[in-house]
């Protein structure tokens, strides 16, 4: 690779509870190599930071790079994120609490840094490579250990008043549903998320229901993933099926709402979930939400399923950097 001094790479950081995963990006938005550690959250907030700088390095690294080309980085971070002050106000994935993450890591890597919430990004991300930022009006629902949202009005990234628009995974759709992890009950995280769907089976195996997850995974349901639930169907467990059945049902009552409260033009859905059962889940949400909108509102709304996964991430952060640094 051509060896320049000029600094106009862009680096996209999506940082996870379990995982950190950085990409390299020219500014026409071209990926040239990635990087991946694991979180280690228990060793606290100033081990983790370093980690993260760890990622943008060996990343940086890969392409034959030093971190004078780099114009910015990007990170997304998991939970309510003021992206001006580049702070995290809460992450509970991670135990954090206002956490100066720009400071930081601009002091450990001496490169313009900017933090905005990971769903957020996933959407710049999605909106910037999948949609070509065409709609005015795009939401992104991101089903995965929890479910969370991003949103773009009138082409921008809307984070609202107290930078937490968006965070559709606490929607109630079941007053009196399951206990969710923010405290209420019956929250579309609680119902549809990776951790509900396997609380759920877990618990009905544990009640006797019989179930070919035991055969795939074995009886220790622990290490279970969202593509053994996909084997389960394809091999004719009808439990699995229906249990996959309501997430789907309550996330195209998600989606409905949405498109009643927003009226976007088109309605993305992503996260490991989605990417492991898009085939059993989709058609399902589309019809669920074409059944709970509003009469008129769906009228040419595209609702559709991402195809850039892990990607989506660290391409949103490369776009964010690359807008903040015009």
């Amino acid at each position: 690779m051509p060896e320049t001094d000029k600094a106009e790479y862009l680096v996209g950081v999506d940082l996870g509870g379990t995982k950190i995963y950085a990409g390299v990006f020219k500014p026409s938005l071209t990926c040239l190599g990635t990087a991946r550690i694991s979180t280690k959250a228990q060793r606290g907030v100033g081990a983790v930071i370093e980690r993260i700088a760890r990622a943008v390095q060996d990343a940086v690294d890969e392409c034959d790079l030093s971190l004078k080309q780099v114009r910015g980085v990007g990170v997304g971070a998991p939970g309510a994120v003021e992206s001006d002050a580049g702070r995290v106000i809460f992450a509970p994935n991670l135990g954090w609490e206002n956490v100066p993450l720009r400071k930081e890591l601009e002091k450990l890597l001496g490169v313009p840094v900017f933090v905005e919430n990971d769903c957020n990004m996933a959407m710049l991300g999605i909106y910037e490579q999948e949609l070509h930022s065409k709609p005015a009006h795009a939401i992104g629902i991101f089903i995965g250990t929890g479910i969370g949202g991003g949103l773009i009005l009138d082409r921008k990234l809307f984070s609202g008043f107290n930078h937490t628009a968006a965070e559709v995974g606490h929607m109630v759709l079941e007053i009196n549903g399951p206990k969710c992890g923010c405290g209420n009950r019956g929250c579309f995280e609680a119902l549809a998320s990776r951790t509900a769907i396997f609380r759920r089976i877990e618990q009905a195996v544990k009640d006797g229901q019989k179930t070919l997850l035991t055969d795939i995974v074995g009886k220790d349901l622990k290490h279970m993933r969202s593509g053994d639930l996909r084997k389960a169907v394809r091999r004719g467990d009808k439990f699995v099926e229906k249990v996959i059945e309501e997430a789907a049902f309550y996330t195209g009552v998600a989606v409905a709402n949405v498109i009643n409260l927003f009226s976007p033009e088109v309605v993305v859905l992503g996260g490991g979930v989605i990417e492991a059962l898009e085939d059993e889940m989709m058609s399902l949400i589309v019809e669920t939400a074409k059944d709970y909108a509003f009469p008129g509102a769906i009228k040419g709304v595209e609702i559709m399923a991402s195809k850039l996964a892990d990607e989506a991430g660290i391409i949103g952060g490369a776009v964010l950097a690359r807008n903040k640094t015009k």
